[in-house]
């Protein structure tokens, strides 16, 4: 798949799940829990302990799974990513060359960014998405009147995004939503039960 490929997979159904636990058992198991529940992808955080062991396995048990790697933040933990499996890479924050890191192994990247000047920057830098972060620092309607002025911007909100506030964010022109304990947490049956809410209401959002 190319890069634009990959970002079309990660968002056609508007969310993806985020994981950060533990250890690497623990991120299995709530990887798998989400994917089974009917996630397209997850994202692994490498603030996991042995966070990369998680993604090669889950790669290898899921290869139809789009998983990735999150908590990026510099050139050789990309490369390293980018060699257990990611198929794309977030970050909290901008790093151009994490970017130009993913891209030269033909992985899209999703910089956090925070202000319109940081999306206009983060996109100079060919961001494939930007990862609003901390969402919970704004509100749907922020990002509307931003999108006024960038309607090219593609932004995946992301840190205190909420089963009922991600409908509202994809209203106001979110291309995804990325959601962490909001959707993990819990084991199995409970993360299973609020993907099948989430999927639903997201849905009627479009």
């Amino acid at each position: 798949m190319y890069r634009w490929d990959i970002v079309r997979a990660v968002t056609a159904q508007r969310v993806f799940g985020i994981v950060r636990t533990a250890g690497p058992r623990e991120a299995l198991a709530a990887a798998v829990a989400v994917l089974d529940a009917g996630l397209n992808a997850v994202e692994v955080a490498l603030t996991t302990p042995r966070a990369l062991s998680a993604v090669a396995e889950l790669t290898a048990e899921r290869p139809d799974a789009l998983v990735g790697a999150g908590t990026v933040i510099d050139a050789p933990a990309a490369r390293a990513a980018v060699e257990a499996g990611a198929r794309f890479l977030v970050s909290p924050s901008l790093h151009p060359e994490v970017i130009r890191t993913g891209h030269r192994y033909g992985v899209p990247v999703f910089p956090g960014v925070a202000t319109p000047t940081e999306m206009v920057r983060a996109l100079e830098e060919g961001a494939d998405a930007l990862k609003l972060f901390p969402a919970s620092g704004a509100s749907p309607s922020w990002l509307r009147d931003v999108r006024a002025a960038l309607p090219q911007a593609p932004v995946i909100p992301t840190g205190g995004v909420t089963i009922d506030n991600a409908p509202e964010w994809i209203a106001a022109g979110a291309v995804a939503c990325g959601m962490g304990s909001a959707l993990t947490s819990g084991g199995a049956q409970a993360a299973g039960e609020r993907v099948g809410t989430l999927l639903g209401r997201l849905a009627q959002a479009r």
